[in-house]
């Protein structure tokens, strides 16, 4: 325990950290104190990249220790979910089964008739140990990895209702907790600082989940006991993110997920600014070679438009680990892009050509991605090195794969675009790139790049005049409505908004006239509502987003839906 202490101290100094860890402890207690403080030294080992050390040191005590399994089984569901191995997956469920039986026998002895509010209602807060608290929110964490499992291991709808239970009874036992938090009595330990840690990390998770999600899905939701709010679960998971407990690095990693991924697909650019990268280099100084830290900074480079020191971060993120290979691919997938963006296509291939070699997750999507960055070089190139672009969009449609019964809609978008391209024998056109950029958000993630918005720009206007002089007459009017909204975008980053608006209204006009791209009117009308709104113009930006409801069953429907939700949720409720 002592030599626990010391550790944690020491952890701020990496020189110290590093040695400290040379021999793990072996544990010799389970009282609650000496739980959490084992169990940080595990998550401090897994945020070192010490992966197996950690797990080794948690493996002696993950069926009788709370947090030792809470810790544990968290890193077998992650690993899990990395590799998509049936044998990873059913060690992962196998592990939670007996965290959750650990956790169930420490917890206070309810009912359906006598939940923990009740009794406590009856006989007062002191009738309940701080431990039993402790072993409630250990119970919940687990319940919801648990329902995470059940989504990767069963794709049928019984299944998805199966983990919405889950998910819904973890609410459930959250807002129990979140309630009961506000009348604790004051323990005097260093315990109860993870307890609220705890709560702020599940409150916070399941008030943003259900906050972003479209009305359609709220009835379901509503009645697993899902309501939210996106400001309060912001707050909350800022809250945790700033304490010091064993939940504060999720807390984190929950923030910097919603902050640079959600908010930059789904956002509408006026987004509140939290201190992320303050919090991030709080976290770097104790951890300063943690891989998934380094790849959040490498991120959020990114997004302020510095791709050249992304690239370094990510690059660096490759080599401080090779335990687990599949932590690459997020970097690959990164560094394709920052090539992408910079139109450096022998590099963006590269990257592109790794993830389809190594990467289980979507190889549709990677494969149809290699083949589009391949159109963008000379032919000879792929000559030399034996690839063929019509091979390789042939290829994506037999690579999609169901999640819960179900097409991702990316690979759907991509398959039906490789049935197209895969008939032209001879490339001179940019328009699968430009898609490309545009389905995966790219121009929103360099809008702060006037020069690479006017470099796009000039790819874009070379592509308006490859249409008019070779014409298609199939897709005539789609591709030339492609091109009107890419080059709108551009131009309302550029904040030529006059111009911009009337290239989304060039689009809408068309509207009947389009053939195949039948969600290129939709997401006109949503890139003209937001720029209304980014213009000040709220009511008339309102008017334009709701005249999406009358568009169904186009391509990227889902993602929109989102979009709209959001968008008017923020439009609606600022004053």
């Amino acid at each position: 325990k002592e030599e626990a202490t010391f550790l944690l101290t020491t952890s701020l100094k990496e020189d110290h950290f590093e040695d400290a860890f040379e021999e793990i402890p072996v544990a010799t207690s389970i009282d609650l104190p000496s739980s959490i403080e084992e169990s940080t030294i595990g998550l401090y080992l897994f945020l070192s990249n010490k992966f197996s050390e950690a797990l080794d040191s948690l493996h002696p005590l993950y069926n009788k220790s709370m947090y030792h399994g809470l810790i544990y089984g968290a890193i077998m569901v992650f690993r899990a979910f990395l590799t998509f191995d049936a044998g990873d997956i059913e060690l992962a469920n196998t592990t939670m089964n007996e965290v959750l039986k650990t956790c169930e026998n420490l917890r206070k002895k309810t009912s359906l008739f006598n939940s923990l509010p009740h009794l406590i209602y009856k006989r007062g807060i002191s009738h309940v140990t701080e431990e039993e608290f402790h072993a409630e929110i250990c119970y919940v964490q687990s319940l919801s990895l648990k329902a995470l499992l059940i989504l990767l291991q069963d794709e049928s709808m019984l299944g998805f209702l199966k983990s919405g239970i889950n998910f819904g009874l973890s609410y459930q036992i959250y807002k129990d907790c979140q309630q009961l938090l506000l009348h604790l009595p004051d323990y005097q330990s260093k315990t109860q600082k993870h307890l609220a840690g705890g709560i702020k990390l599940g409150i916070g998770i399941f008030n943003l989940v259900a906050a972003l999600l479209p009305p359609k899905f709220l009835p379901l939701l509503n009645f697993v006991g899902f309501a939210g709010n996106l400001e309060s679960g912001l707050t909350l998971l800022q809250e945790g993110a700033s304490s010091s407990s064993i939940h504060d690095v999720l807390c984190f990693l929950t923030l910097f997920l919603y902050n640079s991924y959600i908010c930059v697909t789904l956002g509408t650019g006026k987004e509140k600014k939290h201190n992320l990268e303050d919090l991030l280099l709080r976290y770097l100084r104790k951890f300063p070679k943690c891989v998934f830290l380094v790849f959040c900074y490498g991120r959020l480079s990114m997004l302020k438009g510095n791709f050249e020191y992304a690239e370094i971060k990510l690059q660096q993120c490759i080599f401080l680990q090779n335990e687990w290979q599949q932590l690459h691919h997020f970097c690959y997938w990164e560094l394709m892009w920052c090539y992408i963006f910079q139109q450096e296509w022998h590099f963006a291939y590269h990257y592109a050509d790794l993830l389809c070699q190594q990467s289980k997750w979507s190889r549709a999507s990677y494969t149809y991605n290699k083949a589009v960055i391949l159109t963008m070089l000379p032919a000879e190139f792929a000559k030399s090195i034996g690839e063929d672009i019509t091979s390789l969009f042939l290829q994506v449609e037999s690579m999609k794969v169901k999640i819960l019964g179900h097409f991702l809609p990316v690979e759907n978008f991509a398959a039906v675009k490789s049935r197209r391209y895969s008939s032209i024998t001879s490339w001179h056109i940019a328009q699968p790139v430009l898609e490309l950029m545009y389905i995966w958000s790219g121009f929103r993630i360099i809008r702060k790049r006037r020069d690479l918005i006017s470099l796009w720009l000039v790819l874009i206007e070379q592509e308006e005049a490859v249409l008019r002089e070779d014409q298609n007459k199939d897709y005539q009017i789609d591709d030339m409505c492609l091109v009107y909204l890419l080059k709108g975008l551009c131009l309302k980053y550029l904040s030529k908004y006059w111009k911009a608006e009337q290239y989304f209204n060039r689009v809408i006009q068309n509207e009947k006239m389009i053939k195949f791209d039948t969600y290129l009117v939709p997401y006109a009308y949503y890139e003209l509502g937001i720029l209304q709104y980014l213009r000040g113009d709220k009511s008339t930006a309102i008017r334009t987003i709701k005249q999406i409801k009358n568009f169904k069953g186009f391509s990227m429907e889902i993602r929109l839906r989102f979009r709209i939700h959001l968008a008017l949720q923020q439009m609606t409720e600022e004053k």
